[in-house]
């Protein structure tokens, strides 16, 4: 098993995927308990509109993501003002507009290997500069949600409470913003820009059905994210998978079973008691 540690490419990789795994559920939290799962959809595709915009004009790919998710993501805000009975509708806006410039810029990359590598993950692409970037932008994401903690709390549950607490509310949403963005634009080079959303998402649902606090799902989530993480990429390197694509499939399965498993105890404690009450 440690032999998978020997190449230089697979370290990167495991270092990427454990720091991804951390960012994301964090953000996650906030995002499926705001009920805006589909926010990672829209600034996925807008994520591929910047890789494949630096890869057309000699810029780097993730950097260009940052750019185009940061824009979408401010983009989404603005339209949601627009349409303030139909919110939804901005995500839908936005997300048309990153697949329209990702088909177009698309056809201005010479090298269609190296773009394609960021629909499903790569971890053999992953070069010095862009570990560097992964690890200084993620520090930055986890300092910010460690003490935004309890704002970000506040807003997910209740905005109009928040800001009777005092709780600079346009501030805390610009900066959760932000890190929205730059967390599913540094995850595109690792697990893949069509499949970053998910992995956003399914670490926090399994947490959900385990987890009695919000501090609780957070935890479980990160847990859960590291385990999709670390087993997929060992499972794509052995199994020669898509790195991406198989992460998410751990999680689907993963989720699954602690479904099963919960249904099972529920109904196991249900036969219980009514044993108790018939033998009472």
């Amino acid at each position: 098993m440690l032999e998978i540690f020997q190449y230089d490419f697979m370290q990167k990789a495991f270092i990427t995927g454990i720091l991804i795994a951390i960012i994301t559920p964090c953000i996650g939290v906030v995002v499926v308990l705001k009920r805006l799962s589909m926010i990672g959809d829209s600034l996925s595709h807008n994520s591929l509109a910047g890789v494949a915009a630096g890869l057309a004009f000699g810029l780097n790919p993730i950097l260009g993501a940052v750019l185009f998710s940061i824009a979408a993501a401010f983009g989404i805000d603005r339209v949601r003002k627009s349409f303030p009975r139909y919110s939804e509708i901005a995500i839908a806006v936005i997300m048309s507009t990153g697949i329209g410039l990702a088909g177009i810029l698309s056809g201005f990359v010479k090298n269609s290997a190296n773009f394609n590598s960021f629909l499903f993950g790569s971890i053999v692409a992953i070069s010095d500069f862009e570990l560097y970037l992964v690890i200084g932008l993620s520090a930055i994401v986890i300092l910010a949600v460690i003490f935004l903690f309890k704002e970000l709390f506040y807003i997910t549950f209740d905005e109009e409470a928040a800001r009777l607490a005092g709780i600079p509310i346009k501030s805390i949403n610009f900066v959760f913003t932000l890190l929205t963005a730059v967390t599913i634009s540094v995850s595109a080079r690792t697990v893949g820009t069509l499949v970053i959303s998910s992995l956003m998402v399914l670490p926090v649902a399994t947490a959900m059905q385990i987890a009695k606090s919000y501090k609780q799902t957070v935890v479980f989530a990160v847990i859960f994210a590291l385990i999709f993480t670390l087993s997929g990429l060992s499972i794509s390197y052995y199994a020669d998978f898509k790195p991406g694509g198989t992460i998410v499939l751990v999680g689907i399965l993963t989720l699954i079973c602690v479904l099963i498993y919960k249904n099972v105890l529920s109904k196991a404690i249900v036969k219980r008691a009514i044993r108790c009450h018939n033998h009472n």
